[in-house]
Formats: C-alpha cells, structure tokens, sequence
C-alpha cells in the first residue's frame, strides 16, 4: 500500500505536505487554543508536523494515518527527533473508513478529503470519532478567482471548475453541513512558493542521482513543465485554507 511514486519523490524532502509553513501550522494550534492531554486524529498525516509540533508545544497527544510508506516512516523519526513518541503515534494505513478506537478531541483531515469522497463524506467520517462538541479539521483548496478558461482550470491541476468554489462558497457549504466555523487559517503565497517550489530542487537531485531510472522521463518532465505551469496557474487562482468547525 502506498501513494503514487511521484509524490514520494517529489515531496520526499517536504515536512508539510500542504501550502502552510511551519508559522502557519503553529498558528493554527495557537487559535484552536489547544490544551494539554487533547486528543487529535489526522487522517493523511504525512511526515506527522503537525500532530508532532503540536505535541511538542501545547502536549496533546495524537494518532496520524497514512498511505505513504515513506511518509510514515518520516513521521516516526521526527516525534524521536522532538522527544514526543510517548505522545503521538503513526500508521501506515489506508485512512478510508478510519474510525478511531477511542473518541478524540479534534479530527483533522488536512488536504486529503478523497478520503471521504469530498468535503460532506470526509466530515461525516470524522464525526464517527469525535467527541460531541469536538472541533473538525478540513484542509481544502479553493479558487482566489474563477479560471476564465478550461486550460486554466487544468494548469491548476483540476478536472472541472467545479471541482473548487470560492472562499465565500465554502464558508456558506460548512453552514449549509449545520456547522460553524470556528476558525480559519489560509495558506498565502509564501507558503505556495515553498510547497511547490521546493519540489524542484528535490526532483533536480533525484534526477542527478537516479539517472538510469524507468522513473527518470516522469520525472524530468514534471521538473521542466512544472515552474511555469505553478507561476502561471496555481500561484494565481487557488488558494487553500485549514477550517475549523464545530456542528451546531
């Protein structure tokens, strides 16, 4: 089980897999005012920043889950690395259908949403283990401004406008679920700049170093194609935010 190879290549050298900086994240955890000893499950942990930083500076304890088997391994060596594996704990799993075994404080699904199907199907998994009263976390994109054509729709990597819906959209569909948002913190260009930028430098030294690699066309392509498509699409048109919500 694991996640197509171009992400593990490409975002190999990445802590965060999502457009937040290590700022933002730690914002984040400031605004959710999070207390010693809370509970949070995040389905499509990653290399586990999150739930390790916050382990580290506001002592919750956590479970992440997640496809990528290098990832999960990442994830493990950094709570060793911040002293928290008492804390936290990683699985290398499907997060589909995920329910935890225990009710947590926040469930988190932090740019990952297929995991239920879209934004309705992720939030309605997550409940199943959430406490009553506790706070969602949902990690999605959206459009800073409507594409004007389709090839910008497809240079931002989506299949259909419809795929993404402004910020104000988004607000009103938590509403329209019967929850409030609580809370919000959105990614700006910086933190973009440093998701997908920094899969540049990663690729060139893949490339260096796996030259005879059947992988190697892929991913001297991306490498060539991605610069402009990034700068010239998705820089400009999506943005993405992490929502706290709370049902009503």
């Amino acid at each position: 089980m694991d996640i197509p190879r171009i992400f593990n290549i490409t975002e190999s050298a990445h802590r965060i897999h999502n457009p937040f900086t290590a700022e933002k994240l730690a914002t984040l955890g400031a605004v959710l005012r999070l207390d010693a000893g809370a509970s949070v499950l995040d389905l499509g942990s990653g290399s586990g920043e999150m739930l390790c930083t916050w382990a580290r500076d506001y002592g919750i304890t956590g479970v992440g889950i997640d496809m990528s088997q290098l990832f999960s391994k990442q994830a493990k060596l950094r709570a060793k690395e911040l002293g928290v594996t008492g804390q936290v704990k990683f699985i290398h799993d499907n997060a589909v259908g995920y329910i935890a075994d225990k009710k947590v404080d926040i469930a988190a699904c932090v740019g990952a949403t297929w995991i239920g199907g879209g934004i309705a199907g992720t939030i309605e998994l997550l409940t199943k283990s959430l406490h009553t009263g506790g706070t969602i976390l949902i990690g999605e994109p959206y459009w800073r401004q409507l594409p004007p054509t389709e090839d910008v729709v497809k240079g931002c990597c989506a299949e259909s406008i419809s795929d993404f819906v402004m910020l104000p959209e988004l607000i009103t569909y938590f509403g329209d679920l019967n929850y409030d948002v609580v809370e919000m913190v959105l990614a700006d260009q910086e933190g973009w700049d440093r998701y997908e930028a920094a899969k540049w430098l990663t690729m060139r030294r893949w490339l260096e170093a796996n030259p005879n690699d059947d992988f190697a066309k892929e991913v001297r392509t991306q490498l060539t194609l991605e610069p402009k498509r990034y700068v010239t699409y998705t820089r400009e048109y999506l943005g993405w935010g992490v929502f706290a919500l709370i049902a009503r």
